[in-house]
């Protein structure tokens, strides 16, 4: 490539103009003490203080572990109001300042076990994550709905971790009938930012009243709460302006939420990370709708995403 005659002067000349405001910088970066910026985080942009962890790519949004270190608290049934309990997985970093945070529910006859792969899975991405037992494991949607909100309101009110959670950047997700109840939850509490429902069961069928960014994942094979009668009504009946989702795994069944998975994995953190955090970066994930695949049936949903 050719360079420009004049390059190496410009530079030169500009460094020598810049050099006392560089100066003045650094001594202000010592002052506010950026060395706490070593972490995760250190490369947030500033426009938006909401952003946490380093750029992601296709392979650290499917990784078993995102780049936090993760720590837990267990609470106790005793102890908690409205809710059975549960287990608190949280950034072991104080570095980063606080995070969103999501409380998220077991189904029918289910335990908080059935759904705690997500807590560390999800937490080591930069959230605080509270997979919680229900009062009774035959709670119905409503119940459960109401179960999410009160785990929320203890975990940025009463937890021991409280000031490291943004209590303006809540979302709730939930398997099955708690898939259901994080409609009903999203439907009571228009304030929180991402809902995402875990091939949900639910006798109501509509929610045009929901105003928070809403991910459905459906299972091509449910014969429990059929895609067709739960699933599929539910994201065709929420409100079309709204930032909403459907993504049918392919080859699934009514309990794949319930091991493991990579793609419920990488579209949630995708969809906490672009609602939670406001973070863009991850839209890329979204936005085309993802590809029909050996893991996904189909997809739908409204690109780009306005809010």
């Amino acid at each position: 490539m050719h360079q420009h005659p004049h390059t190496s002067t410009r530079t030169r000349t500009r460094t020598r103009r810049t050099g006392r405001l560089a100066g003045l910088t650094t001594a202000l970066a010592a002052v506010v003490g950026l060395s706490t910026l070593s972490g995760p985080g250190a490369h947030a942009a500033a426009d938006n203080p909401y952003e946490r962890g380093p750029a992601p790519t296709e392979s650290s949004i499917e990784a078993l572990r995102g780049p936090y270190a993760v720590s837990e608290i267990s609470v106790s049934r005793l102890s908690a109001t409205g809710f059975g309990g549960g287990t608190i997985y949280y950034p072991t970093t104080t570095a980063d300042g606080t995070f969103g945070a999501v409380a998220v529910s077991p189904g029918y006859t289910a335990l908080e076990s059935s759904i705690s792969w997500l807590g560390p899975r999800l937490a080591s991405q930069g959230f605080v994550v509270f997979t919680i037992d229900t009062l009774t494991t035959l709670d119905q949607p409503a119940s459960r709905g109401d179960q999410l909100l009160a785990a929320l309101d203890y975990l940025t009110q009463r937890s021991l971790i409280r000031n490291r959670v943004d209590s303006s950047r809540l979302g709730v997700m939930g398997h099955s009938m708690g898939g259901g109840g994080s409609l009903e939850a999203a439907k009571d509490r228009p304030s929180l930012q991402a809902a995402i429902p875990l091939t949900p069961w639910n006798l109501d069928k509509t929610w045009s009243e929901v105003r928070t960014p809403t991910l459905i994942f459906g299972a091509d094979g449910d014969t429990i709460a059929p895609v067709s009668s739960h699933a599929e009504p539910f994201y065709n009946n929420l409100p079309s302006s709204l930032d909403r989702a459907y993504l049918e795994l392919n080859n699934a069944t009514h309990f794949t939420p319930n091991s493991s998975n990579t793609t419920i994995a990488k579209y949630s953190i995708s969809w906490l990370k672009r609602f939670i955090d406001n973070d863009t970066r991850y839209e890329q994930f979204l936005c085309p709708l993802p590809r029909p695949s050996l893991t996904i049936e189909e997809s739908r949903g409204n690109c780009p995403h306005t809010s």
